[in-house]
Order: structure tokens, then C-alpha cells, then sequence
């Protein structure tokens, strides 16, 4: 410990995750981080070490209390997205595999854990009103991802009953969103048809301005700089994270040099759903159902008891986001990688072999 914090990080090689790496890697106050992936990686950062662990594995427990043995903190990242059309297998990492980085840690007493959870954990809002971290976990219950983050919050309370000496801290960001994470995303969420060459000012001329569709964004870099100070301090407990200002379709209408038009929400659901049931696109009607639910965060605990403030305005998360897009940004890690020509035509085959 006088040399230094030893910390372990899962999920250290997506979009948060990287970030989160190189922000604890420019910290003088940590000694050496070890990175836990699925898919091995030669990405590499000062301190950092890889260990590739798949959590959603039974059989990961005894690795993972291998590299937690000696950890002054664990934060724990990893979250799969997809597949949506099989919500056994998210399950298995977000919510078992979760558990078991929770119980490898109690079992290795390691003194903080430092948890990445999501304003998607949280019921939905009224309107306009920001919410606190006091406001109910219990998600959507329509969308896998909604689901998970709010069971791993009760998760999360069962391991703070059972290890009161362990420094518990719970990240709930807004959409995180980075230019060198735009390839995965995109990926996830919006498939292989989208072209994100045509996502720029003049080529797409309406943008649907639908009621209660709104959200906060943040950037990956300031994410992780949360991370960071909870990592380093003495924080606990939850924290909202997200940026200023709220993110609404005219302000994407102005991004892209369109205009917004007022859309009922019902025609736009059967579309998304059509396409999804076809598999000509990744995102679930349910994740549809549940952003239109999202409440809006209060961040006053996170600028005045972390006495943290993001760099970025929550536009410029964005913007950073749709240069990446268009560009065709990303890192060299698996999750991030950039997708060229062979990686199109492997995306339309996986959505074939879904079909078969």
C-alpha cells in the first residue's frame, strides 16, 4: 500500500474500460493494474497487466481470487450487450459473472470495490424532474440490459450486508460515449447497415423528435476520471454521472444540420421491432421502451463529494462520438477494434446464421 494501489480492473479493454485504464495509469498514487478481458489483448498502457478471464464462466472463481489475492480495490466494468435475442447468455456474465467478481473479492478482502453500474438501472422518472441517487434500482423491466443493472444493484446490497469493512462505490453514467468507441457501439446497437460515412451535417434531413426521447451523455474520458477519484479517495456509496446539457432531437437536429419532426413513439417501435425480428438490426424494441423511460440524473453529489467535473459538454460527447462514426474510429482491443470491409460481411453473416 506505501508503494502504491494495486487495483484490478474487469472489462478493461471496452469503451469505459480503456479509458478508466488510462486515466489510473497517469495516477502517481497507483502502483499497477491488472486489466481481466475475455478476448486477450496486446493493448498496453504504464502498469498495466493482462489476465484473460471469462467471469461468465463456473468455472472462473479460482482465477479470479488469483488476481484479486493482494488487490487494494477491484473495479468491475465487464458487461455484455449482446446477444439480445438470448438473454441467457447476458445473464450469465452481467449478473453471474458480476456475482462471482463479488464474491472473489469478499472472499480475497479486498478493501473497495468500486462497481460500474448505469442510469439504466434506475425506474423510471417523472418528466423533467432530475432524480438523485435515492431514487429507486428497479430498471425496466422490458429490455435485458435494464433488467441486469437493476438485479446486480441488489446484488451489490446483499454484498454490502455481508462485508460492511469493504468500501462500496456504485457509478451510475449517463450514455458514455468516446470517437474510438463508435465502431463497437454502432456494432451494438445499430448493426451492419448503418452507414456511418452518411451520418454528417447535410445527408440526413429529418430527425424524429419523439415525447420522453431524450437522454444525458458523458464522456468516456470523464467517466473514467470519476473512476479514478473514487479509486484513489475514500468515496462510497452511488454517484450519477453525466453532463450538461440534456441531449434532445433538436439538438441532434442541429449536430447534423437537419431539422426535427414530431413522431408518435408507435409507429417508430413497430419499425425498430420489424427490423430487430429480422435481424437487420441488434437493438431490441424492449431497449426502445426502456430509454423512453430513463429519468434524468442529478449529478450534485458526484461535483461536490468527488469534487469532480467533466472536461466535456455533453454535445461534445456527442460530437466526439459522431466524428468517430463517420470516421471509422477505434482502438486496437478487441471490443473497440474498427471495422473494415471483411468485418461488414462478417456482421451480415452472423445476422444470417441468427436467421438459419
Amino acid at each position: 500500500m506505501a508503494d502504491g494501489l494495486r487495483v484490478a480492473v474487469t472489462g478493461a479493454t471496452g469503451n469505459i474500460g480503456t479509458s478508466v485504464v488510462q486515466a489510473l495509469s497517469r495516477d502517481s498514487r497507483v502502483a499497477s493494474i491488472t486489466g481481466i478481458v475475455r478476448r486477450y489483448t496486446s493493448w498496453h498502457v504504464p502498469k498495466l497487466d493482462i489476465a484473460t478471464i471469462d467471469i461468465a464462466d463456473p468455472n472462473s472463481a479460482p482465477h479470479l481470487d488469483r488476481v484479486f489475492r493482494d488487490r487494494d480495490v477491484v473495479i468491475h466494468l465487464a458487461w455484455l450487450f449482446q446477444p439480445t435475442r438470448d438473454p441467457v447468455a447476458t445473464w450469465e456474465t452481467n449478473v453471474l459473472g458480476g456475482m462471482r467478481v463479488f464474491d472473489s473479492a469478499a472472499n480475497m478482502g479486498v478493501p473497495s470495490l468500486v462497481c460500474s453500474s448505469s442510469v439504466g438501472a434506475y425506474s423510471p422518472g417523472r418528466d423533467e424532474e432530475q432524480v438523485t441517487e435515492s431514487w429507486p434500482t428497479h430498471g425496466w423491466p422490458g429490455a435485458a440490459y435494464t433488467r441486469e443493472k437493476a438485479y446486480l444493484e441488489r446484488a451489490l446490497d446483499g454484498f454490502e450486508r455481508d462485508n460492511p469493512d469493504t468500501r462500496v462505490v456504485r457509478m451510475r453514467p449517463a450514455f458514455v460515449f468516446k470517437d474510438t468507441a463508435a465502431a463497437e457501439q454502432r456494432r451494438l446497437f445499430a448493426g451492419p447497415l448503418l452507414p456511418g460515412k452518411l451520418v454528417r451535417s447535410q445527408l440526413l434531413p429529418m430527425v424524429p423528435d419523439i415525447a420522453g426521447l431524450r437522454m444525458q451523455t458523458v464522456h468516456a474520458s470523464d467517466v473514467a476520471d470519476a473512476f479514478r477519484i473514487a479509486t484513489v479517495g475514500d468515496a462510497h456509496g452511488a454517484y450519477n454521472i453525466a453532463a450538461d446539457p440534456v441531449i434532445d432531437a433538436d439538438t441532434i437536429a442541429d449536430l447534423l444540420g437537419a431539422r426535427s419532426v414530431r413522431l408518435p413513439a408507435g409507429p417508430l417501435r413497430a419499425l425498430l421491432s420489424a427490423a430487430w425480428h429480422t435481424h437487420v438490426v441488434p437493438a431490441s424494441p424492449g431497449l426502445f421502451d426502456a430509454v423512453l423511460r430513463l429519468p434524468l440524473m442529478d449529478t450534485t453529489r458526484a461535483r461536490v463529494d468527488l469534487g469532480w467535473a467533466p472536461r466535456y459538454t455533453a454535445i461534445e460527447a456527442l460530437e466526439d462520438f459522431l466524428h468517430g462514426l463517420r470516421e471509422g474510429g477505434g482502438m486496437s482491443t478487441p471490443p473497440l477494434q474498427p471495422a473494415g470491409p471483411v468485418d461488414r460481411l462478417r456482421e451480415f453473416s452472423d445476422s444470417a446464421r441468427d436467421r438459419a
